[in-house]
């Protein structure tokens, strides 16, 4: 989505909880399920100038949300199989999209939309969680998140800058939108040297 929405506050009242920087109020223990649709927040944070650990970010959305399970949906790109190990043992659980390669002048672009799965994903697991988080600042997940607020079962929409689709700023009024990009400082990934991983 083109149409972005900034919002010069997205979270209220900034604490740090067990070393995480996080909002007030703690989700109290239930058996929540995240949606992360990975080439959003992957290329958000990354637009913002720094990287995403995601062991991190698994330890966050549990601690923070009681989300049980993690679902990351990933286009599968031959040669990633030591990043699709290195997530998988972070605790998500991998959906993976077949991509396609497009040349634009003298660049391969890899293309692989998560959109459908993500959505698909949320209704075959519905019954089998109390509620969920969905990662994404974009607005073709509208009706999804509309969806799961009518139905009392959306804990927030964690988006990875302020500058998100104007499609969703409604739902900041009511509290759902989560900026990670204010979390920085407990979630980027450290330099360790570590090599044979490539981003998702």
């Amino acid at each position: 989505m083109n149409d972005t929405y900034t919002h010069p506050v997205c979270v209220e009242n900034m604490v740090t909880v067990h070393g995480f920087c996080g909002i007030m109020n703690e989700v109290k223990k239930q058996n929540n399920y995240a949606f992360i649709d990975s080439q959003n927040l992957n290329l958000g944070v990354r637009s913002q100038g720094w990287m995403l650990d995601w062991k991190k970010f698994r330890q966050y959305i549990r601690n923070k949300y009681s989300v049980t399970k993690a679902y990351l949906f990933i286009g599968h790109v031959a040669g990633n199989e030591n990043l699709y190990a290195y997530l998988q043992e972070c605790g998500y659980i991998l959906i993976f999209k077949p991509t396609l390669l497009r040349k634009q002048k003298d660049k391969v672009i890899v293309k692989g939309n998560v959109d459908a799965e993500l959505v698909l994903h949320s209704m075959i697991q519905y019954k089998n969680y109390h509620q969920a988080v969905i990662v994404s600042g974009d607005g073709d997940f509208y009706c999804l998140i509309e969806y799961l607020d009518k139905k009392a079962k959306l804990v927030k929409v964690l988006v990875p800058t302020i500058h998100y689709s104007s499609l969703l700023r409604r739902f900041n009024n009511k509290h759902y939108i989560v900026c990670i990009d204010v979390l920085r400082g407990s979630l980027e990934e450290k330099k360790t040297g570590i090599r044979g991983r490539s981003k998702p």
